[in-house]
């Protein structure tokens, strides 16, 4: 298992460095709308962050119908759907959205939404963050921006990354979100992330993230993806060009 990444100055100063000499690339809207999400980096324990309620929540019809919208699927039995044991140390904050929302219920998100018309991005952000997950993020909790992902559902995703402290206390908005997840940078960074596979529906390639017993596919695969490369390898990389799997392309 890769070791835990210390949640320390040093950690903040080398993304806060990374991401400024990342050259952003943006999208026009053409058409679609704007979104901004958020990677939001605090501490996580092990013990008192790491269980994911839903483990065995799946009966076997159940996992049956998610296995087969996932492409390029081989070891199934090393899927869960959950994130069970994923924290430790430096971490990001991870969402599941409620079931009863009309875009993508019940999958895996950052926290974030829609740019309300008059907002920045940067606004919309922390505006979303607050709303989802109530945590009030200063000024200086900015590290930096990744580049626009436009998605096949209509939208163009501004991300950015910010540090949140190590007392940061997510509180899930019942509305939006079933539950925050403290989810290790390590894993990020395991041997066999991230995964590329080839659909029919498209020439780009699919992105996949493991985490813990899940896959997480773009959007926020890919944010992550670059989040990983740019702001904590400090490797410039794009990410726009990967695809994401047909069921995220309502």
């Amino acid at each position: 298992m890769t070791t835990d990444i210390t949640y320390d100055v040093a950690l903040r100063d080398r993304l806060r460095r990374h991401l400024a000499t990342h050259e952003v690339r943006r999208h026009p809207a053409d058409g679609r709308r704007r979104a901004a999400v958020s990677v939001i980096v605090t501490d996580s324990d092990a013990d008192l962050h790491g269980h994911d309620e839903r483990v065995g929540y799946m009966d076997a019809t159940e996992r049956l119908r998610v296995l087969s919208t996932i492409p390029g699927l081989e070891n199934t039995d090393e899927f869960t759907g959950t994130i069970e044991g994923t924290a430790g140390g430096a971490a990001f904050l991870l969402t599941r959205r409620v079931s009863h929302l009309s875009d993508h219920p019940g999958q895996w998100a950052l926290p974030g939404g829609r740019i309300d018309e008059g907002e920045s991005a940067l606004q919309a952000a922390t505006r979303e963050v607050e709303e989802e997950i109530g945590l009030v993020l200063d000024p200086d909790a900015l590290l930096g921006q990744l580049d626009d992902y436009p998605t096949r559902s209509g939208y163009v995703i501004t991300p950015f990354v910010f540090w949140a402290g190590a007392d940061a206390s997510p509180v899930a908005n019942p509305d939006e979100v079933a539950s925050v997840h403290r989810v290790s940078i390590r894993e990020l960074i395991r041997a066999d992330s991230p995964r590329f596979v080839e659909i029919p529906e498209s020439e780009r390639p699919v992105i996949q993230v493991p985490l813990g017993g899940d896959l997480i596919h773009a959007p926020t695969g890919a944010v992550l993806y670059q989040f990983r490369t740019v702001a904590y390898e400090g490797v410039p990389t794009r990410v726009d060009h990967y695809e994401q799997p047909v069921f995220a392309w309502k």
